[in-house]
């Protein structure tokens, strides 16, 4: 027993040490993978590289040409002395300017580029995670996370390699010029110089973790304001306003006394570098000087070592910011590969290929799926829908109508089964294909801020003018488009929330029109709706729906009695399936429904 417990440390020991390893090793992948996005700007990269170094020689080179001249002029050594002095300084001084002009120019070029590149990465990433995803993280705390992960990498890119490397090319320049003037005054130089530092070092860690701690901060902040923004209309019903504003005002106080806090404590840091910069130079000019009025140092060269001592002040300070600048960038490296780097629960097979164009015949075979392990939504549905058939899926909430609905687009894959269109798995087509040619029409249809033939246009860019008309008069949307402002050029409002929730469904109908897909789907398509809207939509619908094979998640009697066939989910299985009247007449859950809806109405009469 002493053997055993005796070897578990060392168990213990390697498990860390692994652990270290990975994290390590995942760094590591994580820091070549951001490298590749500045590859993409490799040349102006390399141009501003190159003009940091002239400029960093010219910089340095400037306090040998003052040495000279002061120590000309202390020599009397004439007017032309003089002149020629003044013009290299003066020739020095434009070149550099010049120079940093036209390498912060190819350095801006370079970090949009680099901008650029991460962008298109993350925000496509975005585009192709699955719903999960998305459901499991607020727009708000995205876009923040995106942002924010997104400027700061691109921040400290640009600090380490276009304010870093023109800082070290000085300091080695500057270094090696001191020491040929007066070594033993360089070695002073350095000893005291590290100071600033080492408190730089030191300061870090804080630093940091405050940063960390505000990312998180303002991530949950504008987590909810856009929360708050997106169902303002429920904020009002409530008469919430003042206590939302209350809520985010505290918690922009509280985030901004993070902010206080940090700079107080960075001030503080900067006055203890700043004295220990000051005393560096002090120190320097007190034994420059002393060697000076010895004889030993000429006037000239002590203002010259004073020229390099300031100049490397800059630097030096560069260098202390250079671990916080690593350590910000491991935080927005961490952001921005939450990203990159988040699992694709529904991944296209590695073989998947284009979907051909589909007839429209669709099998649901044992096909089971949960959200959670725990809690399966479907146990073995098997269904099969003959091309051009129009399926109700009717059911209690939280049967699965939606769930099945969102399998067959590939928003998810079946845990159990398969779906396959055309006697083909879906799964052996690519995502992209198979959604292309099926067309949605949801109970809240989502319009952008757009035009409406934008709107229409959504599934076709392509489309032609008379297309999208021709669309939106099978679609019952034309007559009101006309009488908008613009026309197909007015701007619908954020969601479409410039135009009537009718209005917004046969804008959406067009669309799925326009798209002309085998396959449809309409989700409650017409259950906001009041009775006049409803008319027109659901004439609308009738002409959508010829040809193609339908599901309609729908509980009005009056959409759902049109359909070929009826299937009743209950529990997570078919609990029965047939015509209207085949399952009025069987007695069961349907005809209870149905017994519940109409109380004694009459039914309009099924085609």
């Amino acid at each position: 027993m002493q053997l055993q417990g005796s070897a578990s440390p060392p168990a213990d020991g390697r498990g860390k040490a692994q652990a270290v390893r990975d994290a390590r090793g995942q760094l590591g992948r994580r820091v070549r993978r951001a490298v590749g996005f500045a590859r993409t700007q490799r040349w102006p990269i390399a141009a501003t590289g190159a003009l940091s170094v002239v400029v960093a020689a010219i910089t340095a080179t400037e306090p040998l040409v003052l040495r000279g001249l002061v120590d000309g002029l202390w020599q009397h050594a004439g007017t032309r002395a003089l002149i020629r002095g003044a013009v290299a300084l003066a020739a020095l001084m434009v070149g550099r300017e010049l120079l940093g002009a036209a390498g912060s120019f190819t350095g801006w070029k370079a970090r949009l580029g680099v901008q650029h590149a991460l962008l298109d990465a993350t925000v496509g990433r975005l585009h192709t995670l699955p719903l999960a995803y998305h459901r499991g993280e607020s727009v708000g705390a995205t876009m923040t996370k995106l942002d924010r992960g997104v400027q700061g990498l691109v921040g400290a890119f640009a600090e380490l390699v276009f304010s870093l490397l023109p800082a070290l090319i000085y300091i080695a320049l500057a270094g090696v010029m001191m020491f040929r003037l007066h070594a033993t005054l360089t070695l002073l130089t350095v000893a005291l110089l590290p100071i600033p530092a080492l408190v730089g070092v030191w300061a870090a860690p804080t630093q940091t973790a405050r940063d960390q701690a505000l990312l998180d901060r303002w991530r949950k902040i504008y987590a909810r304001f856009n929360e708050v923004l997106g169902g303002i209309a429920t904020v009002k019903s409530f008469a919430m306003e003042q206590e939302e504003k209350r809520r985010f005002v505290e918690d922009v106080d509280g985030a901004n006394g993070l902010v206080l806090g940090g700079v107080a404590f960075d001030a503080r840091v900067g006055v203890v570098q700043n004295l220990a910069s000051g005393g560096a130079r002090i120190l320097v000019l007190a034994y420059g000087g002393y060697l000076a009025i010895s004889g030993r140092l000429s006037v000239g060269t002590l203002l010259a070592f004073l020229g390099y001592l300031g100049g490397l002040t800059g630097p030096v300070h560069m260098l202390t910011g250079l671990y916080q600048t690593l350590r910000r960038a491991a935080v927005s490296l961490e952001a921005v590969f939450s990203i990159l780097e988040a699992e694709d629960q529904v991944p296209d097979a590695v073989d998947a290929r284009e979907a051909s164009p589909l007839r429209g015949e669709v099998v649901f075979e044992g096909v089971g799926f949960g959200y959670r392990a725990e809690r399966p939504v479907l146990t073995g549905i098997d269904l099969r829908v003959a091309r051009g058939e129009m399926i109700a899926l009717v059911g209690p909430s939280g049967g699965g109508k939606t769930t099945l609905m969102s399998l067959l687009q590939r928003l998810h894959d079946p845990e159990r089964g398969s779906i396959r269109i055309d006697d083909v798995d879906i799964r052996q087509f690519t995502q992209q294909s198979v959604r292309q040619q099926i067309g949605v029409v949801m109970q809240d249809a989502l319009l952008f801020d757009d035009t409406v033939g934008a709107n229409i246009g959504y599934g076709r860019p392509a489309a032609l003018p008379h297309e999208i008309e021709a669309a939106a008069r099978a679609a019952n949307a034309h007559d009101f488009i006309e009488q908008l402002p613009r026309g197909y050029q007015t701007f619908v409002g954020e969601r479409g929330n410039l135009l009537s929730t009718g209005q917004r469904q046969r804008i959406a109908i067009a669309r799925a029109l326009l798209k002309d897909p085998p396959i449809l789907i309409l989700d409650e398509a017409t259950s906001a709706l009041d009775a006049e809207a409803e008319a027109l939509v659901q004439e609308a619908l009738e002409r959508l729906l010829v040809g193609r094979t339908s599901f309609v998640v729908a509980h009005r009697l009056s959409t759902i009695v049109r359909a070929d066939r009826i299937v009743l989910l209950r529990d997570g299985g078919i609990a029965e399936s047939g015509t209207h009247q085949e399952l009025v007449r069987a007695g069961g859950h349907y005809a209870r429904m149905v017994a519940l809806q109409t109380r004694g109405l009459v039914l309009p009469q099924a085609a």
